[in-house]
């Protein structure tokens, strides 16, 4: 609609210039003047336009920030919350590390942060101490739902509800290949901030017994 109405007026100026050249008798000035006012309407259109699309692509950059902000704020960054709580102060930062150790669900549902000060969670098989996180994991943090259980489900479905977790072992066997791929992404994120204790237990699989020296060459992976 635009375009039509600018060569509407394109038009009427090159009229004008017509008429002033019957009327001047073919003056010379009359028709440049006629041409240079056509000049300028052309470059106005042309800014206009291309000044709008220039607006909507701010636009649309605008919209895109404000997701990508809106997912930074729900899910922390890339690591949920570990990188901005692993150095902060906090009473139980003050904890000493905990000896490497293989956890049942029962077991590990015991270190939710409400019973004692340690907060452990399990991503993939790997149990992880993220104490140093209680802010985000402690009871009353946002992502406190997976204190003390097995967070791999929500994560790889990007689930904050209880619909999430399971009550009995999770073998994630329905999750399909995008999915996992997620979890096993998570899994590095939390081995890279936070320290592995052990293993989730299936049912029935008995803990392995760990060496003092085994335990310390684990820390040492991870300092």
């Amino acid at each position: 609609m635009a375009a039509g109405d600018g060569d509407v007026k394109l038009g009427t100026l090159g009229s004008g210039s017509e008429s002033g050249s019957d009327g001047s008798s073919g003056s010379p000035g009359g028709a440049g003047a006629a041409a240079e006012g056509g000049g300028w309407a052309a470059a106005a259109l042309a800014l206009l336009t291309g000044g709008g699309e220039m607006l909507l692509n701010v636009a649309l950059v605008a919209l895109v920030l404000l997701g990508a902000y809106r997912l930074w704020v729900l899910w922390g960054r890339r690591g949920l919350g570990a990188g901005a709580g692993a150095g902060e102060e906090s009473p139980a930062a003050s904890l000493p590390r905990m000896k490497k150790r293989d956890f049942s669900l029962e077991q590990l549902r015991q270190y939710d942060g409400s019973r004692t000060p340690r907060i452990l969670l399990a991503v993939n098989g790997k149990v992880f101490d993220v104490t140093k996180g209680s802010k985000f994991y402690g009871p009353a943090g946002p992502y406190g739902i997976f204190a003390g259980r097995d967070a791999s489900r929500g994560l790889a479905t990007f689930c904050l509800d209880k619909d999430a977790l399971r009550d009995e072992y999770d073998d994630l066997s329905d999750l399909n290949a995008v999915q996992m791929e997620s979890v096993r992404e998570w899994e590095m994120q939390f081995k890279e901030k936070y320290d592995y204790v052990g293993r989730l237990l299936k049912p029935g699989e008995e803990p392995s017994e760990y060496t003092d020296e085994e335990d310390t060459k684990d820390h040492n992976k991870q300092d």
